[in-house]
């Protein structure tokens, strides 16, 4: 007598397999918008004023 092999998984168990990779997922994006928070990315210096009056006039 062969066993019947169940190649289809149970709905709880697919339903478990879905939560636990939306889980890492979320984590995964709350340690990466940590990490980039803490970088400190260099700001500019000095101001930069364009004067684009020149420009209206001669539109």
């Amino acid at each position: 007598m062969q066993l019947k092999y169940n190649r289809q998984p149970s709905l709880g168990s697919s339903l478990i397999k879905i939560l636990f990779k939306f889980l890492l997922i979320i984590i995964f994006l709350i340690i990466a918008i940590f990490l980039v928070e803490k970088i400190s990315f260099p700001s500019p210096e000095k101001k930069f004023e364009i004067d684009v009056t020149n420009e209206i006039k001669k539109l």
